[in-house]
């Protein structure tokens, strides 16, 4: 049995269960849309004939699509940050510093963390940054604080940041804001490298790697939890002396993954599948299509900033689970003799990294056993 934790003792948070359908992202309503796009753009990919390629069919609903054009595979991405620009913004009100340097980082995060996902080796970023109108670009700070930290994130990648698009979408974009997004392509190079679940058996082990914070994703709650703390963005998020804001804990950058996929390649470790934990929390382990039982024994520490957050919205922990990362932003799906080791790689690059679980024979479900915690087919619609 799932159990909702208590209030923080700093004070009572008022209000009912806090949900991200309640926060304004229902992906119930997201989920058909996207499902209809892939059915259409699937049917485009004969067009890649005329040119002597092919797609991979099995790449089709993964995080990256990844095209055969010969002696490797190419894949791309493109993602965007999401609303956690916003709580920048208002950070920068409230205390005068500028937060995209780091938000830069998010940005890209997202597409490569899920570039990564399908064995690729980043290899291009290119960035798209639409503001509600020219004055934007007027202030130096925030300008130079977005560009410096864009280069840093792909100097941690070792990518190429090939250009961009800076538009002022006056009427489309809010006035005084900023829609940030990233496109990547990779390399599957060699072709073994590929890893989109059809290897996948029973036995195999789940390695999840951790993550600093709520990343990007769960944002719209989150803004939407800013409404129940006394000091706003700037209430505490424990009792501890130098505790850090809500603000700044949310504004942590998300952890770039590609420095640990890279390094696993090169210790002789293929993943057989790859999950960037994101939108729907961890109900991402059952994104791949194949009929197993994912069965988690371990459960990674919760970071501060999410246990701050599933207690003032009064979230039970399949509530919590189904939404943010709880600590774990990344899983690898690897041999049963390779899971230790993967996690000793990942520790080796800065990210801790736990032997969370496997995989048995059985129907298509998630058991997060120390937490009671059960996520069947239906939790899941992305195909």
């Amino acid at each position: 049995m799932t159990s909702t934790p208590a209030a923080s003792p700093m004070y009572a948070s008022p209000g009912s269960t806090l949900s991200y359908d309640q926060a304004g992202v229902d992906y119930d309503l997201i989920d058909p849309l996207k499902v209809r796009a892939q059915r259409a753009a699937a049917s485009t990919a004969v067009h890649l004939a005329a040119h002597g390629f092919s797609e991979v069919a099995a790449s089709r609903g993964e995080s990256a699509y990844v095209v055969d054009v010969g002696p490797f595979y190419i894949a791309s991405i493109v993602e965007c940050l999401g609303s956690k620009a916003l709580v920048a913004d208002e950070m920068h009100r409230l205390t005068g510093k500028s937060y995209y340097d780091s938000i830069a980082q998010d940005t890209i995060a997202m597409a490569i963390n899920d570039l990564i996902t399908v064995g690729a080796t980043p290899l291009i970023v290119q960035a798209y940054w639409a503001a509600g109108g020219s004055d934007w670009f007027s202030d130096g700070q925030r300008s130079a604080a977005l560009v410096d930290g864009w280069k840093r994130a792909c100097d941690a990648c070792g990518v190429a940041w090939g250009g961009g698009e800076t538009p002022a979408l006056a009427g489309i974009v809010a006035d005084g804001r900023i829609d940030l997004a990233a496109a990547c392509t990779g390399l599957i190079n060699p072709k073994d490298r590929l890893s989109v679940g059809d290897r996948l058996a029973p036995g195999d082990a789940i390695v999840m790697l951790a993550s600093s914070g709520i990343h990007a994703n769960g944002l719209s709650l989150a803004r939407k939890l800013v409404e129940r703390l006394p000091q706003g963005y700037l209430t505490p998020i424990s009792v501890e002396p130098g505790s850090p804001s809500f603000g700044d804990a949310l504004l942590a950058p998300t952890v770039l993954y590609s420095p640990v996929t890279e390094a696993l390649y090169k210790a002789g470790i293929t993943p057989r599948y790859c999950a960037n934990i994101t939108g729907h929390g961890w109900r991402k382990l059952l994104r791949h299509p194949a009929q197993h039982r994912y069965r988690i024994h371990t459960v990674p520490e919760v970071t501060p900033v999410l246990k701050f957050i599933q207690q003032h919205a009064h979230q039970d922990d399949r509530e919590a689970y189904s939404t943010f990362n709880m600590g774990a932003g990344f899983a690898l799906f690897v041999k049963p003799e390779d899971a230790q080791r993967t996690a000793d790689v990942a520790q080796s690059m800065g990210v801790a990294a736990w032997v969370c679980g496997a995989i048995e024979a059985g129907p298509k479900e998630l058991l997060i056993e120390p937490l009671g915690i059960h996520f069947g087919t239906d939790d899941l619609q992305l195909r």
